[in-house]
Order: C-alpha cells, then sequence, then structure tokens
C-alpha cells in the first residue's frame, strides 16, 4: 500500500514521497485499520491523503461512512502521528514541542486537524449544502497519556478529539458514535469526491470583516504554525522585554497574506498596537479602501514601508509587512522631509525598529525593482546587527494556481528560476494551462471567463509607452500588436473613463477593460490569468534571451544602476509574478513566433 500510495503521490505532485512519509504510512496505516476492523466498521471507505480543495496540502485519512444516528453520509478526518512524547511549547495553549523535530515548535495537532475541518466545510459545495456529519481526530497511536500529558490537558476544539494507544478502546467508541457499523461507505466517498468546489474566498473582499469582527481565513499547518508564533511573540516581547523579527517566506499563494490579515484581526482585537505595510501602492490601497470601507479610521491601519522614519522604537507591538521582497535600500524620495533626509538609515534598520515584533511576508523570487533588498539574509544581517533574533517559517504549500505545485514548479523551470530547464506541461486536474497564438484569441478567453461570472485579467511585460488619458477622458491604446490594441491600465489615484484607478485594476470588475503590468498585479489573484510574453524575453537557440532594448520601464533604463545580468533576472522574475495571479487557469501568448513555438512544444492542446 505504500508504494502504491507513493505512486500516486508521485504521478499527481511530480515528486517522491520522502522516507518519513513512506515509514508513516507503513506503520500508522494499518494501526487505523486494525481499529476500524475492531470497530466493525470494515465497510468505511478510506481516502488516504486526501487533498484539500485548491490546496496542495492533504489530510492523512477521511474515513466515509453513514452517520449511525441520522442515516446521513458522514466524515471522519483522521490526523495520524507516531510521536511518543510531546509537550506544549513554553506556556502556548496552541503550540507543541516534538523531540524529533527539534526546536521548531508546531500546531497542537486537535487543532490541526480541527482547521482542516473547517477548511473542508468552507470550501466543499456537497458539504455546505447537503446534510451530513463531519468530526476530526488526532490520533497518537504510539503514545501513552503519560507521555502526552500536556496535550491532554489544554482546552480543544469542537472539531478536534485527541487520543492516545492507551485510550485505544475510546476511540473505537468514538469512531462508533461518527460511523455505523455495517454500513458500506462508497456512496458518500463518491460525493465528497464528485462535490463541486467553490472558489476560495477572495482576499480583498473579506478584508473588511478580518479586520473589524471576526476571523473569515481558516489556517492550515505552516500557516497557523506562523500565525500562532506571531502571536505566542508578541505576548513574549511585553513581558520580557525581548524583541524578535520573524520572517515567513513562502511562494505565491502560498498564504502570506491570509497570515497577514488574520494576525491583524487577531492583534487589533486584542487591544495590540499592530500595523500593516507594504511596499505596494496598489495593494495597499486596495486593503485601505475594502478594510477601512464601514470604519475608515480601519484604512490607518494599513501604510507603506517608508512611514517609519522618524517612528518611536518599539511603539508598535506588531508591525506586519506583507510583500517584504519589496523592501528598498532607503526610505528617503523627493517627498522627504529636509530634517529627515540626512538620517542615512537603511529601510530595513527602520522596520526593525519601529515594533517589538516586526513579521516579514516575502516571497524572494517576487523582486522585480532594481533596488529592492528585502531578502531572509538581510533580515537576518540587520537584525543581528540590532541584537534581536530571528524565527524564520517556510511555508510549503500552495494555495493559489488551484494549489497546483506541479504549476509552479514548471513556470520555475520554465523561466530559468529553477534547475533543470524547461519541461513539458503533464497537466494537473486542479488547474489548466494553455497557449494562444493571437492576442485576440487570448482576449476571447478571458472573456469567456468573464462572461460566466469569473475573474479574469490581462497582464503584459513593460514592453510598450504609456501614455496618459486624453483631455476627453478616454484611454489611449499603448498595446499594440498588429491589428489589436488596448491600453494600459491607469496610473493615477483617479477613476478616468468607466476605468477604476491603479490601486483597484485586479479587483475592480471594470479593470477587465484594460491590460494590466506587474506593479498592478502583484500581490492580487483572480480566477483566470491572460498573460502576455513582450518581446523583451524571447527563445533562441534553446534558451531565454532577454532584450533590454525592447523593454519600457523607466526603472530598467539606468545601465549604471542596473546591469545586464540584474536586468535578466529582473525580467524572469516579473514573468513569474504574472504568470502566478491566476486561480484557476492561464492562458499565455508571446509576441515574438519562435517563443510561441517553444512553448507550443511544452503545452499539448
Amino acid at each position: 500500500m505504500a508504494d502504491h500510495i507513493a505512486e500516486q503521490m508521485s504521478i499527481q505532485t511530480g515528486h517522491r514521497p520522502s522516507a518519513s512519509e513512506s515509514r508513516s504510512w507503513q506503520r500508522s496505516l494499518p494501526a487505523l485499520r486494525a481499529d476500524l476492523m475492531s470497530a466493525g466498521l470494515d465497510g468505511v471507505e478510506m481516502l488516504i491523503e486526501h487533498q484539500l480543495p485548491l490546496t496542495s496540502k492533504r489530510a492523512d485519512v477521511v474515513l466515509a461512512g453513514i452517520h449511525p444516528k441520522t442515516g446521513d453520509p458522514s466524515y471522519v478526518v483522521v490526523e495520524l502521528k507516531q510521536w511518543s512524547s510531546a509537550q506544549r511549547f513554553e506556556d502556548s495553549e496552541t503550540l507543541v514541542e516534538v523531540e524529533q523535530y527539534g526546536h521548531r515548535a508546531v500546531t497542537h495537532p486537535a487543532l490541526q486537524v480541527a482547521d482542516y475541518c473547517e477548511y473542508l466545510s468552507s470550501f466543499t459545495v456537497m458539504l455546505a449544502e447537503q446534510s451530513h456529519s463531519l468530526a476530526g481526530v488526532a490520533y497518537l497511536h504510539n503514545a501513552t497519556d503519560l507521555g502526552v500529558a500536556d496535550l491532554l490537558d489544554v482546552r480543544r476544539p469542537t472539531h478536534g478529539a485527541i487520543f492516545t494507544n492507551q485510550r485505544r478502546g475510546a476511540f473505537v467508541d468514538y469512531l462508533r458514535t461518527h460511523l455505523a457499523p455495517g454500513r458500506e461507505g462508497a456512496d458518500s466517498a463518491d460525493a465528497l469526491l464528485r462535490s463541486r468546489i467553490a472558489p476560495s474566498k477572495q482576499l480583498l473582499a473579506v478584508a473588511a470583516e478580518e479586520v473589524q469582527s471576526r476571523e473569515q481565513f481558516v489556517l492550515l499547518d505552516e500557516q497557523r504554525d506562523a500565525y500562532e508564533h506571531v502571536l505566542h511573540a508578541v505576548s513574549r516581547a511585553r513581558r520580557a522585554n525581548r524583541k524578535t523579527a520573524i520572517v515567513v517566506s513562502g511562494g505565491p499563494g502560498s498564504g502570506k497574506s491570509v497570515i497577514a490579515l488574520s494576525l491583524m484581526g487577531e492583534l487589533s482585537r486584542q487591544g495590540r498596537p499592530v500595523m500593516h505595510a507594504t511596499g505596494s501602492r496598489s495593494f495597499t490601497q486596495t486593503l485601505r479602501k475594502v478594510a477601512g470601507r464601514r470604519a475608515p479610521a480601519v484604512a490607518k491601519l494599513f501604510t507603506y514601508f517608508n512611514s517609519f522614519m522618524s517612528a518611536e522604537p518599539n511603539d508598535l507591538d506588531c508591525l506586519i509587512l506583507d510583500e517584504a521582497h519589496r523592501i528598498r535600500e532607503t526610505s528617503v524620495s523627493r517627498y522627504t522631509r529636509k530634517e529627515l533626509r540626512n538620517a542615512g538609515r537603511p529601510q530595513m534598520y527602520e522596520l526593525l525598529n519601529a515594533a517589538r515584533v516586526p513579521v516579514f511576508l516575502l516571497d524572494e523570487h517576487q523582486v522585480v525593482r532594481p533596488g529592492e533588498m528585502g531578502t531572509v539574509e538581510d533580515i537576518e544581517a540587520h537584525a543581528s546587527a540590532l541584537g534581536m533574533g530571528v524565527q524564520h517559517i517556510s511555508l510549503n504549500d500552495q494555495f493559489r494556481c488551484g494549489g497546483s505545485e506541479i504549476y509552479v514548479q514548471w513556470v520555475l523551470r520554465l523561466l530559468g528560476l529553477a534547475p533543470g530547464g524547461p519541461v513539458p506541461w503533464a497537466g494537473d486536474d486542479g488547474f489548466d494551462v494553455s497557449l494562444a497564438d493571437t492576442p485576440e484569441e487570448l482576449e476571447h478567453v478571458m472573456s469567456k471567463h468573464e462572461s460566466n461570472g469569473y475573474s479574469a485579467r490581462m497582464a503584459a511585460g513593460y514592453c510598450w509607452p504609456w501614455s496618459d488619458p486624453r483631455s476627453d477622458g478616454s484611454l489611449v491604446e499603448d498595446v499594440q500588436i498588429g491589428g489589436w490594441s488596448r491600453p494600459w491600465n491607469l496610473r493615477g489615484d483617479r477613476s478616468v473613463g468607466g476605468a477604476p484607478p491603479a490601486a483597484l485594476w485586479a479587483s475592480e470588475p471594470a479593470g477587465f477593460g484594460q491590460v494590466g503590468c506587474v506593479y498592478t498585479a502583484q500581490g492580487f489573484e483572480y480566477d483566470h490569468a491572460g498573460v502576455i510574453l513582450g518581446p523583451d524575453l524571447v527563445w533562441r537557440e534553446g534558451s531565454w534571451r532577454s532584450v533590454r532594448s525592447a523593454n519600457r520601464d523607466p526603472d530598467f533604463r539606468i545601465r549604471t544602476k542596473v546591469s545586464n545580468a540584474q536586468f535578466d533576472a529582473l525580467v524572469r522574475n516579473v514573468y513569474k509574478v504574472l504568470l502566478t495571479r491566476g486561480m484557476r487557469s492561464v492562458t499565455i501568448y508571446s509576441t515574438d513566433p519562435q517563443t510561441r513555438d517553444q512553448i507550443r512544444t511544452l503545452i499539448r492542446r
């Protein structure tokens, strides 16, 4: 069975499971099977390594059967742990320490499985619309009560039971209360697997509720670990008068902004001084508009990296730095007051100085402008100079691009940002990749998605001039490819000619008529992405060639500031960002025929 699971995982995810994963299947699944047989539940279906909707995260086992009292479909999510001992992390109610993990604390397994249940019920239409039972249980089948006494003592969530090997009889009784002995579970399992998956809650559509009233997002595994680590560090910082910087790194859609808004909501409700900052004008202004829709004062919580030049040290308990890969060398600009221009401090120092717990959420592959320096190495170096400790948490799972880790890796290899070179697109049920032969075809595909009620946007590399609107309010169709032309998104803060301001291009329906760029797309997501590869990156003689003369971005013009090698790296990152904005699909068009031919060899219709 373990070999069969390993083979299927390799096919579905593109990589072989680790030795520890294989060992867990070999040791944990027989233990669960034995308990099911003891409970008379031999007819129950076991969905092993069940993928949660729109993510690459998997629940160990989902048991599908019939509820003994209602006769409705019934499901039990089981998180299997081989731990023999574990204890609470310091005085935390939500984090635990396990010897084999070293000093890295993880989320309490009962809370972990409760998150899985809530996530499943939030994103699976069948569970939202039909009568059913859903429960979660963490089964520590190698542990005694004494070995995990700390974990049994804490208050547990409603959907998060926990049992040890010593409580095997109670575990069997628990299973019988949710699953009827002697009843087949195949129909229940099929109903769950066939269920329509609703689109994920869009980040900005719920930002107001997230910050102002209650949590709207479900955090899973590393997301929950990061969230709990920050809350724990903030609580400890005041008691111990100790500063800590926390770095949360992950690829596109790994949940960095979800963590940021969840922290904003919780810390605000606790009355903690907290602010959110980014280096993106579009992202910050959109958050201000949505989060401050009913309470304008809330908008003031969202600001920019360069807003802390004159901040008093540790005025904030927590400063959440989203899109931290966009941190600049200095905060000085032409608008900076004269008395602050001579400070000469790095922007990183100002951000570390402003809060007891600065939190950096970043993706090092999204550096798209010269002068951006938000890397883990930069943060650690500046924090060390200030005598601060740094905790680094990596988000390994994928939530954008339909949860398709295969697609994100395909993009990285396609653009030469990961070793191995381009490979054919093998396909993934959760995400669709296609090639358009003309810009007209690309726009037609996006229009069909839009007319079907989905969000869709076209975005391109900065390879065409960018004009201001005409005096009559009409937009200049600067992006011209043959006989096809469309305008760029607006650059200003005002709506013109029915088009939304730049900050709202990705989230307002009226943004569909314009072509976006990396500065308006970065940080956002939409259901379907249309990407125009411009003439600044073309395929020649078996490799990519960046063409500096074809790029119109003013930030890339000065060769003394941006070398050819830097330009090549930045332009690849630009297209990586554009190619990973879609939740359900991407359609690619290149203005260069040779490049289209190369991509066509990788994407079979």
